[in-house]
């Protein structure tokens, strides 16, 4: 999948999502939260198993790991980030929709760390070429 078209997918899928996020605010439709956020997961599954074809491509016998790729480290962090704002929707609309009966603090613990790993990727990338 080329640049041009993971772009459009990604403003497709955002936008698809914030009509029906606003819908839902205005109570214009009175749909299930995880429905609202069907958009969300679709495009993360698309990036999960784009990911995950990927890594199952570091298995074949002819790989070479100095052609430029990604390091491992690297797709699993990404594999990570991806799960975990999938368990933060997961638990916002759990949340929202009454299932669940959690602090708001706590339903943003996912998040916070997926924020916090995010600074550290960050900073390592920043300052890995300083190492004189």
């Amino acid at each position: 999948m080329s640049l041009a078209q993971r772009v459009l997918l990604s403003w497709f899928f955002a936008l698809i999502f914030l009509i029906m996020l606003v819908l839902k605010l205005d109570e214009t439709i009175h749909w299930n939260w995880f429905l609202i956020f069907l958009p969300v997961w679709t495009f993360d599954t698309i990036l999960i198993l784009m990911l995950v074809v990927k890594m199952a491509g570091r298995c074949k016998p002819d790989f070479d790991p100095r052609d430029g790729e990604q390091s491992l480290k690297q797709r699993l962090w990404y594999l990570a980030a991806l799960l975990l704002k999938l368990a933060f929707c997961l638990s916002l609309c759990s949340r929202l929709e009454s299932l669940i009966d959690m602090w708001l603090s706590v339903v943003c613990v996912p998040l916070w760390v997926l924020l916090g790993g995010a600074l550290v990727e960050l900073g390592h990338s920043v300052f890995k070429y300083r190492r004189d």
